[in-house]
Order: C-alpha cells, then structure tokens, then sequence
C-alpha cells in the first residue's frame, strides 16, 4: 500500500472489553451465537494465537494504542479513582499514540465506548471525536457516560448507545476526501451480566454450556467466583452480553457496506482481554485469582482483521503475535512512519495480513537448539524460562489441578530438595513429585 496515489482505507477497531476467544462462534463455539464475527472472519484473517500484553483492562488498552509494555507506558493495573474529577490523571500524556501517527497523516478519528486509561472528561491523543464511559465499566442501562465534556447517565442499553455514536461518526465523515478512523469500544461483555436484553439473555435457557466447565473452585479465586460459579443467569448473561455486542456490530458492518466503503475499510475486532466463565474453577480475567493468574484463558484473545480485495479471506493465522505488535503492524499496513525516538518492543505482522509467513512467529520457533528465539509453543508445552548454560527444554505450565507439574529441583542433597518443595507449595498450593532434571529457582518460580 506504499503507491501514494492510492487512498489509504478508513479503519475502524471494535474492542471489546473481557472476551476470550473461547466466546465467538468462528473460534469454535458452537453454543454462543456471534454471527457478525465470524462474518468479518469469513472476509478476513482469523488469528488463533494473538496475546495482550497485560491481563487486565487499562494497562492493555494501553499497550495496544501505543504499542508499548507497562513498564514504559506506565498503567499497570485498571484506572479506579483518576478518571474524572479532581483527582483524573492523563496517564499516557507523553506518550504517542497510533491515532497521533494517523492523525498528522490526514485521519479523522473518533472514539465510541470504553477510554479507560485516565481523564476520561477531556479527548487525547488526536481524537476528535470522543464520547467515552465515565470510567470503565457500570450498568448497561443508564451508563454513565461523557458527552461533549459533560458527564450524564445515558439512557438505553449503551451497547446500542455506543454504536448509534459509532454509525453517526460514520455517516459524517464517509463523504470526506481523507480517510477516517473509529474506536469501537464496547464495554460488552464486561459484568454485570444483568440488565442485557431479555430476549437474548431468554433465548440461552436450554443452552447446556459445554463451553464453560463449572471446575472446582481455583484455590486462589476471589469473590466474584463465589457469585458466579455455577450460575446458570450469570453464564446466561454474559452469553447475552456478547449476542447484543455481535449484533451491534453487524449493524457498523451494514452501515460500510450501505455507504459503499466496504472495500474501502479495514475492521479490525479483538478484546483487551481474555476471561473465564468457570474455566480453571474461577470467574474472571487477571485479577479473577489473587494472586493473579495468567492462565491463556486471561491473556490470549481474538484477533480478526477484514478488509476484502487486501487481506485473505478465510484465512486462519496460527502464528503467535502480541497487542504491542498492534501498533507497528497498523502504522506499516497503513503505509505510516514510527514514530522516531520510541522504544517500541514489538514488530509488525503485517506481511501475515497478505497471507505470508511471518519468521519468527511460528507456534514452535526453533533456533539454534532454542537460543534467541521470541516465543515457544507447542499445544502442550511452553518455553517457561531459560537461563545461562543450562539445558534448553519445553516444560508444562499450570492448567488444572490434574495435569501434572513438570517442574524439578537441580540439586542433589535433601535439604535443597526440601526447600524447592515447599516454594511449590507456596506458589501452586500443591506439590508433584518432579520428573525433570535441570530446572533452576527461577525456572520454578516462572512456571
């Protein structure tokens, strides 16, 4: 897309807010109906292994507008008290957003939904237009949102609020000769999981839910799980949460493709994070445990990227790829610059949005006996850890309390022995006898 007397295609990005990809019909469920998602992957690519870099909502969000860690960014856990009043704090001033970036280069760009990264009264980061939630989450009916500055309780299901924002940034700025950009930010399915349309949340009453496993109480869950685990109108209203937001989005699609900007328009859908609905014995995301998880239930999301007579569709992506690698894959597919001067940890996969392979990225990426390599995945195993001159091997993770812990103490003698069995205990409240040898303090303590 580099020829300059091409346009560059609007964008517009529907984020959800607590949505794994376990709940989206093209991701392989069959009992949650998601029609306008699996739509956009049946004119797209389906990524199977995308990964946000925080398993909680602010610090995510974060990462994936400027494409850096929490470390750099500085969000490290979800935004309670600083988002209006006199205590609100822009957490990201200083820093420099993929909407920066669009914006000097001619986008239009609005936002719709969930801000939720600090100061939500006042637009940021080269948005013009800008209705946001007050905070980060609340009822679905009465919201309280923030319009043209002022704070208000929204009437209506703000699912639909949200998009009739969405559709009306739209229909302003279809006819303009620069490209526009939409932040679709839906705080579906986020709790509560009341208050959602009694139709939808009706129609799941015979729905058996295979797809959530009601698992023993994790031994780390906190208070949320004792609501909800086992609870069949929770599982329903979550379940509805994410109905009403697919149809919702159907309509944005509708719109585009009534305005003749379908080929025109590249949609992206993801979810700033992952969640279990009873998977692992807990309720939740991140912060669902405490200590806090980070169970692939809570950080691995989906990831569809649409934009037909440009990207495959049809097309599944199993390569593994992370939300900081958002920001250089848009800014590159949108032929745009980086900004200068930003330590940026992530790389663009754009050439994996026109159906190539991407090196590096594969699920097991194999180098020099697993030396310098990003990531390691197999369907069992991951890479936990590798340390100087030490043996480099996949070891299991944590998934259940049935799978077994390959974890093993690296020394001989029984008190060391003794020492590591009791760290066990301490972090996975159990221990399994170890049957690999090699493993190190830290790898244990990784894992």
């Amino acid at each position: 897309m580099a020829d300059e007397n091409v346009p560059r295609p609007n964008v517009v990005f529907v984020l959800t807010d607590d949505q794994g990809p376990w709940a989206a019909g093209c991701y392989g469920n069959d009992e949650i109906r998601t029609p306008s998602i699996d739509r956009l992957a049946d004119t797209g690519t389906r990524f199977e292994r995308f990964f946000v870099a925080c398993p909680v909502c602010s610090p995510s969000r974060a990462t994936f507008l400027t494409g850096r860690i929490n470390s750099q960014h500085s969000i490290h856990q979800w935004i309670n008290e600083e988002n209006v009043g006199p205590e609100a704090k822009q957490f990201l001033a200083g820093e420099v957003g993929y909407t920066d970036i669009m914006a000097e280069h001619g986008y239009k760009c609005g936002i719709s939904g969930k801000w939720h990264m600090g100061d939500s009264r006042h637009p940021q980061h080269s948005f013009d237009f800008w209705y946001v939630h007050q905070s980060g989450g609340g009822p679905y009916n009465d919201a309280p949102m923030i319009r043209e500055g002022q704070l208000i309780n929204e009437p209506g299901y703000i699912t639909d609020v949200i998009t009739d924002e969405a559709l009306g940034f739209i229909d302003v700025h279809h006819g303009d000769e620069s490209p526009f950009y939409l932040s679709v930010h839906y705080t579906a399915p986020h709790s509560p999981w009341t208050g959602h349309p009694q139709d939808i949340v009706d129609s799941y009453d015979d729905c058996p839910f295979d797809s959530c496993p009601q698992e023993l109480r994790h031994p780390w869950a906190i208070s949320l799980t004792d609501r909800c685990l086992g609870n069949r109108e929770m599982l329903k209203g979550y379940f509805a949460a994410v109905t009403a937001m697919d149809n919702n989005l159907g309509r944005i699609i509708d719109r585009v493709e009534e305005l003749g900007l379908r080929q025109d328009t590249l949609i992206v859908f993801a979810s700033d994070n992952g969640f279990s609905c009873g998977h692992h014995g807990f309720w939740g995301k991140g912060n669902g445990t405490h200590p806090r998880n980070m169970y692939e239930n809570s950080v691995r999301v989906p990831l569809v990227f649409s934009h037909p007579g440009i990207i495959p569709t049809a097309r599944t992506e199993s390569g593994m790829f992370s939300a900081y690698d958002f920001f250089p894959t848009l800014l590159d597919y949108l032929d745009l610059p980086l900004p200068e001067g930003r330590n940026l940890p992530g790389s663009s996969f754009a050439r994996a949005l026109h159906g190539e392979d991407v090196p590096g990225r594969e699920m097991v990426a194999v180098y020099d006996e697993y030396g310098p390599v990003r990531m390691i995945r197999t369907e069992q195993w991951k890479y936990v850890h590798r340390y100087a001159d030490g043996p480099h091997e996949l070891y299991d993770l944590v998934n259940d309390p049935d799978e077994r812990v390959n974890l093993a103490d690296d020394a001989a003698d029984t008190a060391r022995a003794e020492e590591l069995r009791g760290m066990m205990e301490e972090w996975f409240g159990r221990y399994v006898e170890p049957d690999t040898d090699g493993l190190n303090e830290e790898d244990v303590k990784e894992g």
